[in-house]
């Protein structure tokens, strides 16, 4: 039987790919764009259509999976956009879901990803949530126009502080999870890296490898909002799970270190620092 990935091009669904490739499963690599999909992966995974919001395509992605990961796409905003297609895996007989979901979500009802978690509970599906800090990639990602444009690091994190994880742990903790359903079924992992840091300290790290002078803007969370709707035309909805993710983050629910991603993998996580440094055209 063969793996589902979803959101497959995407930072975290790549790595899961090419981990469950490199340990020798079979992987069906699953998004909207299959040419996209055929060029990423080679012979890696086998590609597939799917649309979550377009129950049409989910017998062709599901026919001969046993296992997905599933990540909500970030353009879905409401959980239950997800429904649907974990309904589908309920009557599929998957063996086990892997969700991704986020660090302290258990706590948190506003985050889509509560509910979705939810949900999957209720379904009587086989699960394991994945639920990682702030990714390294938002770095050199999203926030990485205004690191690269105005040396500043456009943030609304407060004195506040993140243990963050680089995808590639991520992709690897949730395929080494998707391996071994029965060990695996029914948990919970709160993936971070190894070091809690706040965004003066991130703003060191990045000084110190680009060699530029790097700052903390420490915008507030209106001041971000506006920005990132009028400046950087970011769809409203997406700014505001960001805005309520950066509010949760001032009171302290990002700041955590756990075990939980040596304990699954046997390695250490990556560091910020090392992170910056191979992704230094980023910045």
């Amino acid at each position: 039987m063969e793996v589902l990935v979803t959101g497959a091009s995407g930072n975290v669904g790549a790595y899961v790919v090419e981990e469950l490739s490199r340990r020798g499963e079979r992987v069906v690599a699953a998004g909207t764009d299959v040419d996209k999909l055929k060029r990423r992966f080679g012979e890696q995974a086998r590609p597939v259509v799917l649309d979550l919001t377009d129950p049409g395509t989910y017998p062709g992605a599901l026919a001969g999976v046993d296992r997905v990961f599933l990540i909500r796409p970030p353009h879905l905003g409401k959980p239950e956009d997800l429904y649907p297609f974990i309904d589908a895996l309920k009557e599929h007989g998957i063996q086990l879901v892997a969700f991704l979901s986020l660090m302290g979500v258990e706590k948190n009802p506003f985050p889509p990803h509560h509910k979705i978690e939810k949900y999957i509970e209720a379904a009587g599906l086989p699960y394991a949530h994945i639920r990682p800090g702030f990714f390294m990639q938002n770095l050199s990602g999203i926030h990485a126009a205004e690191i690269k444009a105005m040396n500043q690091v456009f943030i609304p994190a407060g004195k506040s502080r993140t243990s963050f994880i680089d995808a590639a742990d991520i992709g690897l903790a949730a395929a080494t999870v998707l391996r071994d359903p029965k060990v695996y079924t029914n948990t919970c992992y709160t993936l971070t890296g190894a070091e809690s840091l706040d965004y003066d300290q991130v703003a060191e790290i990045l000084s110190r490898v680009t060699g530029r002078n790097i700052t903390y803007a420490r915008p507030g969370l209106w001041k971000y909002r506006q920005y990132y709707i009028r400046q950087r035309k970011l769809d409203p909805s997406y700014v505001n799970v960001t805005v309520a993710l950066y509010l949760m983050t001032r009171l302290g629910t990002a700041a955590a270190v756990t075990p939980d991603f040596t304990q699954l993998t046997g390695r250490e996580p990556r560091s910020l620092e090392d992170f910056v440094r191979r992704h230094v055209d980023c910045f």
